[in-house]
């Protein structure tokens, strides 16, 4: 079950079409298995065709966004809305093979990496698989820009809760963590980045300019 969700001013950016594709496909993942955020895309869906037949054209003011922010943020708890796609058909499709299979480079200590910023052509963003093996630890650092990750296998904890499988997180350059892996298997995610992270440990903060 996911607990960390994206917040709903992304929900409305996804429905609207107004992300990048990488992070498009975070908010994708996550809405295979999250039939709470799959609700709330549903009824954004439903809410800019009613807008778009409006005539003339309806402007949204800010006091109205509100509302609309507040009401999808107070949405019940929703019935089940079918997945559009399997999500296994959009990871293979993307990576051509299993997550476990995948040429993965050793990067520092328990982690392991696999950049595949290529495969989303014209795009600013970095685009990056980590694997962390289970029970490792990832070295201390924080970000100069934004990263949005989603858990595709595993879960890893951090300062900030335990995040499973399919888990939605966004940290900025305000964040500053140092993920463990927890559980029985290899914890994998998906990250966009807007900018390098920078690391802050002790001895791990001189090899700064060889990760940027």
């Amino acid at each position: 079950m996911t607990r960390h969700h994206p917040e709903s001013l992304s929900l409305m950016d996804y429905s609207a079409g107004n992300l990048s594709e990488p992070y498009a496909l975070c908010i994708r993942l996550h809405l295979d298995e999250c039939s709470l955020c799959r609700s709330r895309v549903d009824t954004l869906d439903s809410l800019g065709a009613v807008m778009m037949e409006q005539q003339p054209k309806v402007s949204v003011s800010e006091s109205m966004f509100d509302s609309i922010l507040a009401k999808i943020d107070s949405l019940p708890s929703p019935q089940p809305v079918a997945k559009p796609v399997p999500r296994a058909s959009v990871l293979q499709k993307l990576l051509g093979d299993d997550i476990n299979n995948l040429p993965w480079k050793r990067q520092l200590g328990d982690v392991s990496v696999l950049d595949i910023t290529e495969k989303f052509p014209g795009q600013n963003e970095q685009v990056v698989l980590q694997k962390l093996v289970s029970g490792g630890k990832a070295p201390a650092h924080t970000h100069r820009g934004t990263e949005t990750t989603i858990v595709l296998q595993g879960a890893f904890a951090d300062q900030n809760g335990v995040f499973n499988q399919w888990d939605f997180v966004v940290l900025t350059d305000q964040d500053e963590h140092k993920p463990v892996a927890v559980g029985c298997e290899d914890c994998i995610t998906l990250s966009v980045l807007s900018a390098p992270v920078k690391l802050t440990g002790t001895f791990t903060r001189m090899l700064n300019p060889f990760i940027s």
